[in-house]
């Protein structure tokens, strides 16, 4: 009977200081998630466009803290928040890697693409106000230009409107199309077609 007297205070003191120690860090918790959601949420609308991986990655982090902190463990939820900065540190390092890659790839493709679709248009409207085509053109290779021509320009436009808005994900597909065909035309209409241009 003694030894109980004296265990079940024992007991009690072990549990509150165990309480105790737990809700020491209740405050630090709550204050480390919302420094990892400020930091998440200063970068994360550019980072969905080129890092989505990493943005999920962030997220699931985030997500952790908080079910570990609405369980009362606020120890693993603290440690979790305190790890998410450095996770948002490496996703926009990577968004720096490829928005400069991306600009990169975009001025090395599409060089030149606007003044090649200037001089098709200009020799297209030539050909058009002549009474006879030149020698080796017929109407059936005039209209095999124009169709190219064409598919360049709305796909000029398309990249154009794609690399502004920084929808990265097709952007340098869809100026390739461009190029391609704004170089087939230039080709059936016996046009130089820049060396610089030349792959």
């Amino acid at each position: 009977m003694t030894t109980k007297k004296y265990m079940l205070p024992a007991l009690f003191v072990v549990l509150i200081i165990s309480l105790v120690a737990c809700s020491s860090n209740k405050e630090p918790a709550a204050a480390a998630i919302k420094v990892a959601e400020d930091a998440f949420n200063a970068a994360k609308t550019e980072a969905v466009k080129f890092v989505p991986d990493q943005v999920k990655s962030v997220e699931d982090a985030i997500r952790g803290a908080k079910a570990s902190f609405e369980k009362g463990n606020f120890d693993e939820a603290l440690n979790t928040a305190k790890a998410i900065p450095d996770k948002v540190k490496e996703m926009n390092a990577a968004v720096a890697v490829r928005k400069e890659n991306l600009a990169k790839n975009w001025a090395e493709i599409t060089g030149g693409v606007p003044e090649m679709l200037e001089a098709i248009k200009s020799r297209l409207a030539s050909l058009k106000a002549s009474k006879r085509l030149p020698s080796g053109m017929d109407k059936a290779r005039l209209e095999q230009a124009k169709e190219h021509y064409e598919v360049a320009v709305a796909m000029w436009d398309e990249a154009k409107l794609l690399y502004s808005s920084g929808t990265v994900n097709d952007v340098i597909d869809v100026a390739k199309i461009a190029k391609e065909d704004a170089e087939e035309a230039m080709k059936i209409l016996e046009m130089q077609v820049p060396e610089a241009q030349t792959k």
